[in-house]
């Protein structure tokens, strides 16, 4: 008995399902129509990617407009050697994207090539999917605005 090693299997997960709700909703039908949608505050700020409260007021919201597909990179971290679930295949940046129109920020992965093309600030646009189905990957990355 003395060294032998136990070894117990355990699979630990957490399956459910959820439903998006109108705000979400319209969200990702949006993306799948090739469009970006943010949700109007009372106060006029527009939150990309929308949610269905204010997170300083908690009123509900509701309005959905829409937003430019370019905007500023207000900050971004890069990726040397990309994981194999990451969106790329090659080196990346995480970026924090505030598209026109939008008073907020969404996260997602830019394709620059490398990173002596990168400063925050820089203007990218969205690099659309083939085949749209209506979730957050229908925006395959964004990508600088101005090709090097």
């Amino acid at each position: 008995m003395a060294g032998e090693i136990l070894v117990a299997t355990n699979v630990l997960e957490y399956p459910y399902t959820r439903t998006v709700g109108p705000v979400l909703g319209a969200f990702f039908t949006g993306l799948r129509e090739g469009r970006i949608q943010g949700v109007r505050a009372a106060d006029g700020r527009v939150l990309v990617p929308p949610t269905e409260y204010d997170p300083l007021t908690s009123e509900e919201l509701t309005e959905m407009v829409d937003v430019g597909q370019a905007g500023v990179v207000t900050t971004w971290a890069w990726v040397y050697a990309p994981r194999p679930l990451h969106p790329l295949d090659r080196p990346f940046a995480w970026v924090l994207v505030r598209l026109d129109g939008a008073d907020t920020s969404m996260l997602h992965a830019l394709d620059a090539g490398e990173p002596e093309r990168m400063s925050t600030g820089m203007r990218v646009r969205v690099r659309w999917r083939e085949g749209r189905v209506g979730e957050i990957q229908d925006i395959a990355c964004f990508e600088p605005e101005t090709p090097s």
